[in-house]
């Protein structure tokens, strides 16, 4: 579900805005359901660190003024990407009841062949409603970075985070995907990058490394 809300976000909404809004959302959901059903601590400077982050979210959202916040409305591509947001806090969550002896590979075979079937019947319908793509270098190319670097290695480099350092802690780390989602959106699309961005993103960063400092006793 996470990927394919994602995908259909990308239909209406830029790049940069789904990179920030998607990827500063999830952590923050994520901290909660972990602390509700994994009983994760929640320190003052981490809630403090999530707080700094959703300042960040909200100077992108107003564009650094405060009426566009009040006259803001969520655009279709929004809502997809903060259901994306959602799916994905939840499986950090989950992730965390995986069994200890279950080789990380085997573990995201099962997920990937559930998702494929899951999917299967909507992948039919698409294709018999709007046809297939175009069989060309480009698109075998697209899906291959997807299928292996999108989900394979950053699965199993992910999972690995979670075990180490626990859900909350971990979901923070997507707050940096921003950033380099942000400038490889101007280099690859040509998408307008102003101070905004700039600052929202130092102000992110801020807040990550706040939500992440232990305190010696």
């Amino acid at each position: 579900m996470f990927n394919t809300f994602v995908y259909i976000a990308g239909h209406y909404s830029s790049a940069i805005n789904m990179a920030i809004l998607g990827t500063c959302s999830s952590p923050i959901m994520s901290v909660i359901l972990a602390r509700i059903f994994l009983k994760e601590r929640i320190s003052l400077l981490r809630v403090i660190g999530m707080i700094v982050c959703i300042c960040g979210i909200l100077l992108l959202l107003s564009k650094g003024d405060i009426e566009n916040l009040v006259a803001f409305r969520f655009t279709k591509g929004d809502w997809w990407i903060l259901a994306a947001a959602f799916t994905f806090a939840i499986y950090n969550t989950t992730v965390r009841k995986k069994p200890a002896g279950m080789h990380p590979v085997n573990f995201l075979f099962v997920i990937f062949l559930l998702g494929t079937i899951m999917l299967l019947p909507f992948y039919l319908y698409e294709l018999n409603e709007k046809g297939g793509i175009a069989i060309n270098t480009e698109n075998l190319s697209a899906i291959l970075y997807l299928g292996l670097g999108a989900s394979v290695i950053c699965f199993l480099i992910w999972n690995k985070a979670i075990v180490a350092l626990g859900s909350g802690r971990t979901a923070l780390f997507g707050n940096l995907i921003p950033i380099f989602s942000s400038i490889e959106a101007v280099i690859i699309l040509d998408e307008q990058f102003s101070w905004i961005h700039v600052i929202s993103m130092i102000i992110v960063f801020t807040g990550i490394v706040l939500a992440n400092i232990k305190l010696k006793r």
